[in-house]
């Protein structure tokens, strides 16, 4: 070969790989618009499902969810599959079908009456996950997806034991005792992870206890209320919540003991109906946070890090600095997913996933992911305002709380909006415990929900006859 047919040769394969080159960038420039779109009309779904009572369009809207859903996660996966050219992608994308199929028909199943806009947008939200932790590091996409295979596979008994088992009600001091136990056992074999001691290390088996103990923390209070709401059980009921959250104080779990501390306020207050209550609990926790500022440095290295980051540009303020520019820099439609430097974003997999979703997918998107979120809240809400027995009802609302004080805690602290607590953002954020503790939150949920509907169609029958 001579030195023009060489030439020649390099001047087709530099053409070819620009022309690749040129291909990939539309692909991810139309895909982010593709994947924007698609999910503001899944938001918009959430919202107006319920205008109107004709049943056949409600189904024609969740089924229309589904499909969005199955389009937003095959364009992602395409996406990464182009930056990449990996096969891998390939496989995790068909193994996440796979389970997020599964799920979706094998839930209808067994969750009979249940809420089909709740299960639609928890598969969602995994899949949300799945995306951006495959992006970020594929090893995290497997490890969550085999988390969430488990805890589906569980999830789906939660109605039997639900239905089997009518006396959760009776146990209020048990789930006391389990949960005290299970946080203070952190002290004896826990481990210090980012600054708070708050995980159980066996092996490469890693858990943390306060994710689980949220779900049993709010049995243990619904139970009591909803016994009575009489001042001298309210008392004992709250100085046992009270050792709850100052275990996980003494842990430097803020986030979690901030959930758990604020779930019980509302709890209380719709179980007792005072706003005296509400008030002193109000007072009681601005003194506690003033207390915790005054003698506790983890909290001063937060506050100084929310109130003024960029002085703190290279310590207390890192994350918080690297979390802004990344949202900034994605601005209102994102660079695409693959464009962005999630890699500069300190824990962009868990505490900071908002901030890589905001970089690479979009603020647009972003705020949809945040109203997803507040429609499970809202149909939590809903669900519990249908329940006829009060600890199913208390319970429900418990649960709701906590799900939503995390989703304000999480995109509260990477928008400076308040100081960063270390919480993840459920079922998005990386994390075994969340995943788990998340699923099984909506499965307890679903559980009473469609056993409350069991229940009123028998009364109706009855009446009936």
């Amino acid at each position: 070969m001579d030195k023009k047919e060489a030439a020649k040769k390099l001047i087709e394969m530099f053409g070819s790989l620009n022309a690749i080159g040129v291909i990939h960038s539309i692909v991810v420039e139309l895909s982010k618009y593709a994947i924007i779109l698609l999910f503001a009309v899944y938001t918009w779904h959430c919202f107006t499902v319920f205008f109107g009572k004709n049943a056949e369009r409600k189904e024609a809207v969740y089924h229309r969810q589904n499909k969005i859903m199955y389009a937003i996660h095959f364009i992602c996966s395409l996406v990464l599959y182009l930056n990449s050219l990996d096969g891998k992608v390939v496989l995790l994308y068909l193994a996440q079908f796979a389970f997020l199929f599964f799920v979706n028909k094998a839930y209808l199943y067994v969750y009979q009456n249940a809420s089909k806009l709740v299960l639609n947008n928890m598969l969602m939200l995994l899949m949300i996950g799945f995306v951006m932790l495959g992006r970020i590091n594929q090893a995290y996409a497997i490890r969550q997806l085999v988390f969430a295979v488990a805890i589906c596979l569980v999830g789906l008994f939660i109605p039997l034991l639900i239905e089997k088992f009518h006396y959760f009600d009776r146990f209020g001091k048990v789930y006391a005792v389990l949960g005290i136990f299970m946080l203070a056992l952190v002290f004896v074999i826990g481990k210090s992870i980012y600054g708070a001691k708050n995980w159980i290390v066996i092996g490469s088996f890693a858990m943390q206890p306060s994710e689980f103990v949220k779900i049993i923390y709010v049995f243990f209070i619904s139970a009591m209320l909803a016994k009575s709401a009489e001042f001298r059980n309210v008392v004992i009921t709250g100085a046992i919540a009270g050792i709850h959250v100052l275990i996980l104080v003494g842990e430097r779990d803020l986030g979690a003991a901030l959930i758990y501390y604020f779930t019980f306020l509302a709890v209380l207050y719709v179980a007792s109906r005072q706003p005296l209550y509400l008030g002193a609990g109000f007072g009681a926790g601005a003194i506690a946070a003033v207390i915790a500022w005054k003698f506790f440095s983890h909290v001063q290295r937060r506050v100084t890090a929310w109130s003024d980051p960029w002085g703190t540009l290279d310590d207390e303020g890192f994350q918080v600095t690297q979390s802004l520019f990344a949202i900034g820099t994605g601005g209102w439609f994102g660079m695409g997913l693959g464009e962005g430097l999630p890699g500069k974003i300190p824990i962009a997999e868990s505490d900071f996933i908002f901030s890589a979703i905001s970089e690479e997918l979009g603020a647009f998107f972003a705020i949809c992911l945040v109203l997803v979120e507040v429609s499970c809240f809202i149909l939590f809400i809903n669900i519990a305002l249908k329940m006829t027995r009060r600890f199913y009802k208390l319970t429900a609302l418990g649960l709701a709380i906590e799900y939503i004080f995390q989703v304000f805690l999480t995109i509260g602290g990477v928008t400076k909006f308040i100081p960063s607590t270390g919480v993840t953002l459920p079922l998005v954020s990386y994390g075994g415990s969340s995943v788990i503790s998340t699923v099984i939150l909506f499965c307890i949920i679903q559980g009473m929900y469609v056993l409350n509907c069991q229940e009123e169609e028998n009364i109706e029958r009855e009446a009936a006859r």
